[in-house]
């Protein structure tokens, strides 16, 4: 996995007990009774996420992704070194030639990642498919074997989406107190299957909300991208993932610009798919393809003037894009907060709403 030069300022320490182990709804809430802590340049205020309205006004456009989460965990067997040795498998994203990109956790709650494992081994998926570990992604390293590696690009013989279908669970790891349904992983824009895992920011809106936001004058438009894994480690950059930005939101983007609205992306995938859309006159046009663009302090946005959010774990990639649409200073008073007031991590977690200056 390639490495970022550039690495977050924001320091902080998550308490151990500061994941999210179920979706709000087994916990007893509805989705948009989460927590949501608003930082902006005025300081930080502490509220529910069915507060959204009150926190932006008439003419702001909220952009949300309409990707929808599939079923991409599965029980399987390393073979070769090892043979016969349980592992949990998650697939990833659909590569141009049918490759996938996967990655080994340890069985049974995919708490870690494997990484004994080495180029040319099979992974065995029930009795129908397996997938061969063919090289380092999304680029290979200095290791001949591939040893050490986290992801793997992977050849696939039989009918892995077969086996997808009938055995596959949504990607979760080991914080969680159970497995939950796929139906769990999806927010109310789910509509384009795709994502390896949830884009999490959009879950804790419903659709009395949505229309709560509409009736006061803050417009919803769509983006979609397909995310790839959430588990990168510190300082590694996020995979190349496919986008679509639509004519519609291309133009909604401009028209709420002209008119002095802000632009608020729900989530870390949005922003992505909006500063990958950005033409060299700073305009968002009509865009899809596969995106490396990484938002950072040094590389900032041009278009994202705040951002919906989970909590994120130091060291890792979205923080520098969140500190490039909030600021450092920013970033950083909601990080203190969170991090001290009980908030929840990860994708069942609870929210921020962090706006630029």
């Amino acid at each position: 996995m390639s490495l970022l030069a550039e690495r977050p300022t924001t320091t902080f320490t998550a308490p151990p007990d500061a994941f999210a182990p179920a979706p709000a709804e087994a916990r007893g809430l509805a989705r948009d009774a989460v927590r949501l802590l608003v930082a902006g340049p005025d300081g930080v205020e502490h509220a529910r996420f069915r507060d959204l309205p009150a926190h932006l006004r008439a003419g702001d456009l909220l952009v949300v992704n309409n990707s929808a989460t599939v079923a991409g965990q599965l029980d399987a067997h390393l073979r070769g070194a090892g043979a016969g040795r349980p592992v949990v498998l998650h697939v990833g994203t659909l590569l141009p030639g049918g490759d996938r990109v996967v990655e080994l956790r340890t069985a049974p709650d995919a708490a870690r990642a494997v990484l004994d494992a080495e180029r040319g081994q099979r992974v065995r998926v029930g009795r129908g498919a397996e997938v061969e570990l063919l090289a380092a992604y999304p680029r290979d390293g200095s290791s001949p074997t591939g040893h050490g590696n986290r992801l793997w690009r992977a050849g696939v013989t039989g009918d892995l989406d077969a086996a997808l279908r009938r055995h596959g669970r949504p990607i979760s790891y080991g914080y969680l107190d159970r497995s939950y349904g796929l139906d769990d992983y999806q927010s109310v824009f789910s509509t384009v299957p795709g994502s390896a895992e949830m884009p999490s920011a959009g879950r804790p809106f419903t659709p009395g909300l949505v229309t709560r936001l509409v009736a006061g004058g803050v417009a919803v438009a769509p983006i979609t991208l397909h995310t790839g894994f959430s588990s990168q480690e510190a300082g590694e950059a996020p995979q190349p993932e496919w986008y679509d930005v639509p004519d519609a939101t291309a133009r909604a983007v401009a028209s709420t610009r002209a008119a002095g609205g802000r632009v608020v992306a729900v989530g870390t995938t949005v922003t992505r798919a909006l500063e990958s859309a950005v033409d060299p006159t700073g305009a968002v046009r009509p865009s899809s393809g596969w995106t490396e663009r990484v938002v950072t302090p040094a590389e900032p946005p041009a278009v994202v003037d705040g951002l919906v959010t989970g909590w994120h774990d130091p060291g890792a990639s979205h923080l520098l894009l969140v500190e490039a649409v909030a600021g450092p200073a920013v970033t950083q008073a909601a990080y203190d907060a969170a991090s001290t007031s009980g908030y929840l991590w990860h994708e069942f977690g609870d929210a921020g709403l962090l706006m630029r200056g």
